[in-house]
């Protein structure tokens, strides 16, 4: 026996069907945050080496660094270093069985996005107090 539908519906639930939340949106951060640290590893390689080859190599290192799409993309970097830094302690929280209700994986959930601003606020603020 054959069974048929007329339209055709997904075989599973899907992002079609259910609206994105916290957790949801979190999840997808921390990975995107992770690829994101995963591409900063390779320009600090790039930096790392442009100091031990030579003033020039620095220079020009440092001028990409210094212009406004730079500084965009190291702000972001470090949205991303903290933003995956304060999922992960709240993953281990997790881990060791504390913080399912549902109460407080929201609170913990909006600690972490408030926490990863705060956090690059300050940092970017005392980079710049320190440089003068």
């Amino acid at each position: 026996m054959k069974i048929t539908t007329s339209r055709m519906r997904p075989l599973s639930p899907n992002i079609q069907i259910y609206r994105p939340q916290l957790t949801s949106v979190l999840s997808i951060a921390n990975r995107i945050t992770g690829v994101v640290l995963s591409a900063f590893a390779v320009f600090l390689v790039v930096w790392l080496s442009a100091v031990a080859t030579g003033s020039q190599e620095f220079a020009t290192v440092q001028s990409v660094t210094g212009s406004w799409i730079g500084q965009g993309l190291m702000i972001s970097g470090l949205f991303s270093f903290f933003m995956h830094l304060c999922g992960g302690i709240r993953h281990l929280f997790w881990d060791a069985g504390y913080g399912f209700q549902l109460r407080t994986i929201y609170a913990s959930g909006w600690a972490v996005v408030i926490t990863s601003f705060l956090l690059t606020g300050a940092t970017w603020a005392l980079s710049i107090y320190m440089a003068g």
